[in-house]
């Protein structure tokens, strides 16, 4: 037979002792949560990487300020160089004011008191699980006399499937937090090309800025793990561009033309590195042009702008009826370092 002794007097204090003192330290942590005011401003970092590139990660600092009139957001965008002589580093800088405060902005959640724990379970959610694209997001705030980072990662599902994938809070808040910055900033990596070519203009960069001068500094390098640094990529940003490729009508035997253009250098046959001569034969019509063309020599990727440019050739009227043999040289002018 087992018998329930009631608590003596000092059990019963005792007892009383401990849930005063748990109450007592739940009561100071709520205390100190609510004596946290919203940071002033705010610096996100964001690496959004793919599966498939060059480039494979794009690297954001978002900087949110406030504004007499609502919030100032600067926007660096990082692209590390997919290959130096078609893809080297860039940087875009957008800013734009927007009439919500950095309260609304971040819909009155304060990132001070996120439990770290909490933080640390939503990122090992999907330990084990087949990631291809995501985005890796750092906050840093200033939080009473402590600068904190705040990491969150968003996943692919949670990307492309936000009502189907069981978004953790926090990392719903982040999200929705960024898609309304994105809003107000227009285009950014997920409008960029999925395969990325040499663009038709170079990308000039932008005019030194406060948000700039931090970035060259090295103060927004934490917000990214990667092994790259923002501000390496800053000043391999601000390396002068390799020269332009070029082509050059190398002969036409027996005769040259009075009138020609050089091919166009095509983007894939830059982005693939292909270069070398390119050979043919063709006749001259009674019009001066050339017709039947036949390629002896060159890459398949360079002979369809050789056709298109040839098409316009104009010869004397002492080639008509000739042969012609003609050489045009592609060179990139670039040592490659194709990753």
């Amino acid at each position: 037979m087992i018998r329930i002794r009631p608590l003596t007097t000092n059990g019963r204090s005792y007892l009383a002792c401990c849930f005063g003192l748990l109450l007592s330290t739940a009561l100071f942590a709520g205390l100190q949560k609510m004596s946290i005011p919203l940071p002033e401003q705010v610096v996100i970092g964001r690496d959004t990487f793919f599966d498939f590139g060059p480039p494979f990660h794009y690297y954001e600092v978002i900087w949110v300020r406030p504004e007499p009139t609502g919030s100032r957001v600067d926007r660096i965008l990082v692209t590390p160089p997919g290959d130096t002589c078609t893809q080297p580093a860039t940087i875009e800088l957008t800013t734009v004011v927007v009439r919500e405060s950095i309260g609304e902005l971040l819909q009155r959640t304060n990132p001070c008191t996120i439990p770290e724990k909490e933080l640390h379970r939503e990122r090992k959610r999907c330990k084990h699980c087949l990631v291809f694209s995501g985005a890796n997001v750092t906050m840093q705030a200033q939080c009473g006399n402590e600068q904190r980072l705040i990491r969150m990662d968003v996943l692919d599902r949670d990307i492309y499937s936000p009502k189907s994938a069981g978004t953790p809070e926090h990392t719903s808040w982040t999200m929705q937090l960024l898609s309304r910055l994105d809003a107000a900033l227009g285009p950014g990596v997920m409008e960029k090309p999925a395969l990325s070519m040499v663009p038709a203009v170079p990308i000039a960069l932008p005019q030194r800025t406060q948000a700039l001068d931090r970035l060259a500094a090295g103060e927004f390098d934490a917000l990214f793990e990667s092994t790259q640094k923002v501000s390496e990529l800053y000043r391999q940003a601000q390396q002068s561009p390799p020269p332009p490729p070029t082509i050059e009508l190398v002969s036409s035997e027996p005769i040259r033309p009075v009138a020609y253009e050089v091919p166009k250098y095509p983007s894939i046959a830059r982005a693939a590195h292909v270069g070398g001569n390119v050979r043919f034969t063709a006749h001259v019509t009674s019009t001066g042009n050339l017709a039947d063309l036949k390629f002896v020599e060159g890459h398949p990727l360079l002979r369809k702008p050789v056709e298109s440019a040839v098409s316009g050739w104009v010869y004397a009227k002492e080639a008509v009826g000739e042969e012609i043999r003609v050489t045009l040289s592609f060179r990139l002018n670039c040592a490659s370092s194709k990753k």
